[in-house]
């Protein structure tokens, strides 16, 4: 008599593990949306801390390298009370690339840059980076996203680009130097987001960021001691350095990389789509700006791209 299992098995575990596979698709996107709202916070509160032209505070150079060793020395300490092992041999490159691009990259090109730009402004050129994220990410997890879904995705970006052109006011596409560092701190985002999500499959999310940035240690805290701010600053400066160095390098990371590794980094990156409009609904009460009509337009329009790709299939490459 035949052992083989019964025909209908295959038709009862395949339920099962599409449902179980859209679980933790959605509590990635979830991870994902509390890792958004931490980040949206970062460029309204590096333009406190960076100051204008005007009347400039701290340095890009030190707040970037400042807030990368304040997360450093948190991570060691998380990473001895947890008792956590060393990586791999093999994950020690990832962990640099991922380092190079979250922990240096991107937060000195976009501190330098918000000096001279407004935080509405700056969060809507940072919207391209959900597209950026999806490319790394389909390359490196050997992702293959449908034509729709990059059509959503191209959509969301380029209601981002007009929304940019007009709230600019610019005919043309020129981009000033502070946007061009805006554009290579998104690719250095990118980079990092991408390599971060793939060691998040074997490593622990918090352990994955934790390690990037001790590895970086022997750099930034000597950095951020010479770049150390010389005149007295406002509270407020100081406050708002304390929480790009705890959320936005630290505790932002442990919900990002989690939601990356679990509903994929193509998907769930593209959650970023809302990120500007947050910044800007967070800069009105710090920073004095306007959320009028226009803003609230744009921002439903690209949440109805985000909701539409979370629809479309990706697959994997055989």
């Amino acid at each position: 008599m035949s052992t083989s299992p019964p025909a209908s098995a295959p038709l009862r575990s395949g339920p099962a593990q599409a449902s179980g596979l859209h679980r933790q698709e959605t509590r990635g996107l979830a991870l994902g949306l509390l890792g958004v709202a931490i980040f949206a916070l970062t460029l309204p509160m590096t333009r406190l801390a960076v100051g204008t032209p005007e009347a400039p505070q701290m340095s890009g150079l030190f707040i970037a390298m400042g807030r990368a060793a304040v997360a450093g020395m948190l991570s060691a300490l998380l990473l001895i009370a947890q008792r956590a092992p060393l990586p791999r041999r093999a994950d020690w490159g990832p962990l640099a690339l991922t380092a190079l691009g979250v922990v240096f990259g991107f937060p000195l090109l976009s501190s330098i840059a918000m000096r001279h730009v407004g935080a509405v402004h700056a969060s809507v050129i940072v919207g391209a980076l959900p597209l950026a994220t999806a490319a790394v990410g389909a390359l490196l997890h050997r992702q293959r996203p449908s034509g729709a879904f990059w059509a959503c995705a191209l959509l969301g970006s380029a209601l981002v680009v007009g929304f940019a052109l007009l709230r600019s006011g610019q005919s043309g596409l020129a981009l000033h130097p502070a946007d061009l560092l805006l554009l290579g701190a998104v690719l250095c985002a990118a980079v990092g987001y991408g390599y971060g999500a793939r060691l998040s499959h074997h490593m622990r999310a918090d352990a994955v960021i934790c390690w990037a940035l001790v590895l970086s240690l022997p750099a930034t805290l000597p950095l951020a001691w010479l770049s150390w701010p010389q005149a007295p600053l406002p509270g407020t400066a100081w406050a708002a350095f304390g929480y790009v160095s705890v959320f936005s390098m630290w505790l932002g990371f442990f919900a990002w990389y989690k939601g990356l590794a679990l509903g994929g980094t193509v998907r769930v990156s593209q959650v970023q789509l809302i990120q500007p409009f947050l910044g800007m609904l967070f800069a009105v009460p710090l920073l004095g700006e306007r959320l009028d009509a226009v803003s609230l337009g744009f921002g439903l329009a690209v949440m109805a791209t985000v909701l539409a790709g979370r629809r479309m299939p990706v697959r994997g490459r055989g």
